[in-house]
């Protein structure tokens, strides 16, 4: 895949971050990638992540994962979530000043705690035309704001989850609303 390692700004951190191209030219819609937590080895080289990554380019969608702050090459230390909000914040202010992105086309995805930091912070971004939870660890983290999002959402959640039981999960997706998605995949687990 054709990437572009790139460092920006959130606050005054600079973070590391990484912008997958598709072949042709741009500019491409472009979705954000929130990697899992931090403190349990999360960093934007997850697999997940990169599976992620690799799924929007074939499907000419640029892609762009970063390290929250205190991970990898990115300055500073973990926040709680509070700054890791920010920093996704930030990727989506940055990308959409790139000539390659179309600013009028940005996705947010988090993967797990990276949906639990990003998601309250961006969801309500009026950059932001889509939105993606993949295992969102609904037990740990309050996500009771997206039941009010009319944007395009999708959560998706395997049926051994450990952090979110597949019932769990169903009850809270049939709450929300009509422009939301969700499917449950037999037998995976939260990773």
């Amino acid at each position: 895949m054709n990437h572009q390692r790139i460092t920006f700004q959130s606050c005054d951190l600079k973070l590391e971050g990484i912008l997958y191209l598709p072949e042709g030219s741009g500019p491409f819609p472009c979705v954000v990638v929130c990697h899992p937590h931090p403190l349990y080895g999360g960093s934007m080289d997850n697999n997940v992540v990169d599976a992620v990554c690799e799924a929007l380019v074939r499907s000419s969608i640029a892609a762009f994962k970063f390290n929250f702050r205190g991970v990898g090459r990115s300055q500073g230390r973990y926040d709680d979530g509070r700054g890791e909000g920010q920093d996704a914040k930030a990727a989506i202010e940055y990308i959409s000043t790139l000539k390659e992105v179309d600013a009028g086309r940005i996705g947010l995805c988090g993967y797990s705690a990276g949906a639990a930091f990003s998601l309250p912070v961006c969801w309500s971004d009026i950059n932001v035309k889509a939105i993606a939870a993949i295992s969102p660890p609904l037990e740990m983290f309050d996500f009771s704001f997206i039941t009010d999002c009319n944007k395009p959402l999708l959560l998706v959640s395997g049926s051994y989850d450990d952090f979110t039981p597949a019932q769990r999960f169903i009850e809270f997706c049939e709450n929300l609303s009509e422009t939301s998605e969700y499917e449950m995949f037999v037998g995976a687990d939260h990773f």
